[in-house]
């Protein structure tokens, strides 16, 4: 039968020395100039790091306290090697009993801790939860102790994972002589994502503790200075609902892929989910090496950020661009048509429409809506590949978004100095044509699609993104907050806009994008498919982009679902289905957020007749006792006065849309 921890402890035949009992330790034991095994220790007691929440309060990182099992050595009245080794040993094998993470100290650690860092803890175990802790403490024998620790916790796993980020261990705990104002237990920092970016508004301030023990162990003074100020609390512009559902939606239909939601009037991200992630807790307290490998290398790639680390072609999503531009310059009007064959030559290469039809004489709106390449191939060289990729620019494509995330891509709006560095030559029609349809060496990630489609949406002001609300001090007192702002006006012509606006919502309403429709409001969207990766691999990328409602939209949104080599794939098809799949499960909160401001209503005296006003939407008056008469005010009675102001200034806007 095997033996228990107590009786592990007990065969060692090894006890430390102990005072005798009729001696009284005094705090003049404790000098360290006098005796030799007393010390004087002052510690730093770490501060819990501040939450990150979402938008509503719901916690994305927190912390818990979780326990850990220490050896704890106690005086012994002859220091010899083998007899401290022996006694450490007999404990690091009672902790195996009651837990299985328990790590085995070789002889020289044992002895080396006895010597210069007996009076603090030695951390055997991993950290375990509240209830295991609670199993084992009745089995603990004399030497054992569950020291709590403040542990790093992240309740969602992978939820938002590339957002959030990670904390890792600052360094291990000193080995030799103690150090003033060593910490507890091992201190953490911010190593990814929020966690890193936010580290110091996250971490708090630590107290102190001060120990003092005499000659014999005796511990003489418990003294601590002050307590532990939690650090400051993060406040995502994140919606933790709807990032769940979203992630959901991409677990459906797309296992690779990224989505991304935007409040076209706020400027907020909502929601960026990139697909696959990774079970944040891998990192707490550490990953071992085997761990990361897994990730690293696994083909999906859980470790890219693919709503804004990912870079792919745009593809048909880019057309409403050239058609801006194209309008707004007046190269073409709304009832300007373009012959659209099946397929346009461009040197040595045959640029198809995708359905392969000769569609004929085209305007902007149907062109829109079918996607034609043709069309969009011949505009956009009568406007210059100048002009829309300027738009483009000026949309937020090829310039990282100034969110607060780690390792976002630019992505890529190429020059004339890049095509001549690239291909050494000057630009041709064929990259032109093949930039127009959102091809060639155009790309952009997910995050900058859904931005463009904001700008679009709102009426041609590039709003500023925001991922953070507010940042908290450790009181709750906001210290910095974001406000609505524009990153800068586009200068283009509302009636472009609103053409382009009637080809994405005919999109939606019978043409490419029919899949992504939605019974309560109308949806203005753009298909996309192109090439992506290696030519060898054949792999492609279907997008589907827009916003909502038509009239006044409010959400932007951009979908991505990437495709497995040699899977052949398209916008309608395996993009567009995402957009009803999320927002349909959100519907009548989304109507009540997009709803118009009620008309004020009419209100009529009883009886009253008002010329050209219906009976219907009319509130009447509700009679009432007339007041009694106030007595007249003498000529002389001191009735307040309102005071003269001067008139103000009208205050003129710096510019307008």
């Amino acid at each position: 039968m095997p033996l228990s921890a107590q009786e592990v402890v007990a065969s060692t035949g090894v006890s430390p020395s102990a005072p005798a009992a009729d001696v009284l330790p005094s705090a003049d034991d404790g000098s360290i100039f006098n005796r030799k095994n007393a010390r004087t220790i002052q510690l730093k007691i770490p501060a819990p790091r501040g939450p990150i929440i979402d938008r509503e309060g719901y916690p994305l990182a927190q912390n818990r306290v979780v326990y850990q099992l220490a050896l704890q050595y106690e005086q012994f009245e002859v220091e010899e090697r083998e007899r401290v080794v022996a006694w450490g040993r007999a404990r690091v094998e009672a902790a195996k009993l009651l837990h299985e993470g328990v790590s085995e100290p070789d002889d020289d650690t044992l002895y080396q801790h006895y010597r210069h860092r007996r009076w603090l803890p030695l951390y055997l175990s991993s950290p375990m939860a509240a209830e295991e802790a609670e199993k084992i403490r009745p089995q603990l024998t004399r030497g054992l102790e569950l020291i709590d620790v403040y542990e790093r916790y992240y309740p969602e796993k992978d939820l938002a994972c590339h957002i959030i980020g990670y904390t890792g261990q600052v360094g291990k705990l000193p080995t030799g002589p103690i150090s003033p104002n060593e910490p507890m237990w091992e201190m953490s920092e911010g190593r990814a994502g929020f966690e890193k970016i936010y580290d110091q508004d996250l971490q708090g301030d630590p107290a102190h503790l001060r120990l003092i023990f005499d000659e014999n162990g005796k511990m003489l003074l418990r003294e601590q200075k002050g307590q532990p100020r939690a650090g400051g609390a993060v406040v995502s512009t994140i919606n933790l609902r709807w990032q769940k559902r979203a992630e959901a939606v991409l677990d459906e239909y797309s296992k690779r892929g990224a989505m991304v939601v935007i409040d076209v009037v706020t400027g907020e991200v909502l929601v960026m989910a990139s697909n696959p992630g990774f079970d944040l807790n891998q990192w707490i307290p550490g990953i071992s090496q085997k761990e990361y490998d897994v990730l690293r290398e696994d083909p999906a790639k859980p470790l890219y950020a693919r709503a804004f680390q990912g870079t792919y072609p745009p593809a048909s999503s880019f057309k409403p661009i050239v058609a801006l531009a194209a309008l707004n310059d007046q190269v073409i009007t709304k009832d300007t048509t373009v012959n659209c064959p099946a397929f346009l030559t461009y040197g040595n290469h045959k640029l198809w429409n995708w359905s392969r039809s000769d569609y004929g004489a085209l305007s902007v709106i149907p062109a829109i809506k079918w996607s034609n390449n043709p069309w969009f191939a011949q505009v956009g060289n009568r406007v210059g590949s100048g002009s829309f990729l300027g738009l483009a620019r000026r949309l937020g494509f090829g310039t990282i978004t100034g969110l607060p995330l780690l390792g976002e891509d630019a992505g890529l709006i190429p020059t004339p100095e890049y095509v001549r560095k690239t291909y050494r030559r000057p630009i041709t029609e064929g990259d032109a044509a093949n930039w127009s349809i959102g091809q060639g060496a155009v790309l952009a990630t997910p995050l900058q699609v859904a931005q463009g489609m904001a700008a679009i949406g709102n009426g041609g002001a590039l709003p500023k993104l925001h991922l953070v609300m507010q940042v908290q001090d450790s009181y709750g007192r906001v210290i910095r907050t974001a406000q609505p702002e524009r990153r800068h006006w586009l200068g283009i012509d509302y009636n472009a806009i609103e053409n382009v606006r009637e080809g994405m919502r005919q999109v939606v309403d019978g043409g490419t994008g029919r899949g992504a429709g939605l019974s309560w409001t109308e949806v203005c969207g753009k298909t996309g498919t192109g090439q992506w990766g290696p030519e060898s691999k054949k792999q492609g990328v279907a997008w589907f982009a827009g916003f909502l409602p038509a009239d006044e939209p409010r959400l932007a949104f951009a979908c991505l679902y990437e495709g497995r080599p040699g899977q052949k794939v398209s916008g309608g098809r395996n993009a567009a289905p995402m957009v009803p799949a999320f927002f349909n499960s959100f519907k009548d909160e989304i109507k009540e957020m997009i709803a118009p401001a009620p008309k004020a209503l009419l209100v009529v005296e009883e009886g009253a007749e008002a010329e050209g006003i219906s009976e219907e939407g009319v509130l009447r008056a509700i009679p009432v006792e007339p007041l009694e008469t106030i007595e007249e005010l003498p000529d002389d009675a001191d009735v307040p006065k309102a005071l003269p102001v001067e008139d103000l200034d009208l205050i003129e806007g710096e510019d307008g849309p």
